[in-house]
């Protein structure tokens, strides 16, 4: 089903009123540009997000409480100036208004806050390897959340990717002597995040959504900042003018990965959303070995490897499993067009 005003429901419609020679090809090449769009949308949010222990890195001595606390503040900030360009106060009111949108994304903040702050205590505490595992297994825990609360019936290879993935918890959890629980908090939060959004659906855009979730968390992180000014203990206006300014871009660097991917999620199918979502962990990973020279012993790395043989698993099935249902939409066309 195409939405209203695209391109390819508008190349559809124009068809349908006349004409029968370019059409088509009109029709197509839109479509080839949204999906080239759709992909560097993705690749601009997942890369942006992949390079985020950079910038925690650089904000030291910022802990994450304080890093988190002015990330939301100064989101809202950005978003409030996002809201007054493209005159959305209206949309956003209309949002509020609807006790379902705010109370879901009142849960989503609660859930992304936790996701923040375990993500950035990882990061700067020397343990971004573990961080990035959170998001490397988060897939496995969206398909445990289908089972558990959407009920639904897993396939064959999807059951093996899961088993797959928790021998790989039990080895690491060997391997670090402690259970992997900041790689964990992830998967988990975030999964549950992606969760409850998906229930707003259309109900709200990437703007509105992140607009009410900064909202809901402004109070406290606005508090904390306080607290943290009054006792003495924050960074924000005693470390120099470059550090106050990186603090107040958390704003910009929360949002702008948020508003390409909405704009990536309109675009593609979610095989290409769930292909793509790999490299954000694959780019933490990577500047987590080669910029902070954390250590990766053998037996962690033999855990890393499960985990990738299980998204491997995942993957393969989701590819099949997208294949067969194309198959089956053109084979429907078809039968539609012919009457048989």
């Amino acid at each position: 089903m195409t939405a209203p005003g695209s391109p390819v429901s508008a190349a559809a419609s124009h068809s349908a009123s006349g004409g029968q020679s370019a059409r088509p090809g009109v029709a197509l090449k839109a479509v080839d540009k949204d999906t080239t769009a759709g992909v560097l949308f993705g690749i601009g949010a997942y890369g942006l997000w992949g390079l985020l222990p950079l910038y925690f890195f650089v904000l030291q001595p910022a802990g994450a409480v304080e890093i988190v606390a002015n990330r939301v503040v100064w989101s809202l900030v950005f978003c409030t100036m996002l809201v007054t360009v493209t005159r959305s106060w209206g949309v956003l009111a209309a949002a509020f208004r609807n006790r379902t949108v705010l109370g879901t994304l009142s849960i989503a903040a609660a859930l992304i806050a936790v996701n923040w702050l375990t993500y950035t205590y990882g990061v700067t505490t020397g343990q971004a390897v573990e961080a990035s595992l959170g998001y490397f297994i988060n897939p496995l825990v969206s398909v445990l959340l289908g089972v558990f609360v959407l009920k639904e019936k897993l396939r064959p290879l999807q059951w093996a990717a899961v088993g797959i993935g928790f021998i790989a918890v039990v080895v690491l959890t060997i391997s670090y002597g402690k259970l992997p629980w900041i790689a964990l908090t992830l998967a988990v939060s975030f999964g549950l995040y992606g969760f409850v959004k998906k229930r707003i659906g259309p109900k709200a855009d990437a703007i509105t959504s992140l607009t009410m979730e900064t909202v809901v968390l402004t109070p406290l992180a606005a508090a904390t900042m306080i607290f943290l000014a009054v006792s003495g203990t924050n960074t924000l206006g005693t470390q120099g003018s470059a550090h106050f300014w990186l603090l107040v871009s958390s704003g910009v660097i929360t949002a702008v990965p948020l508003l390409f991917f909405g704009a990536s999620a309109r675009r593609l199918p979610m095989t290409t959303i769930g292909l793509l979502q790999y490299f954000a962990p694959v780019l933490q990973f990577i500047v987590a070995l080669v910029v902070f020279k954390e250590a990766m012993t053998l037996d962690r790395w033999i855990g890393f490897g499960v985990v990738w043989l299980a998204l491997l698993v995942l993957t393969v099935d989701m590819l099949a499993a997208t294949r067969r249902n194309s198959v089956a939409r053109k084979r429907a066309l078809r039968e539609a067009r012919t009457g048989r």
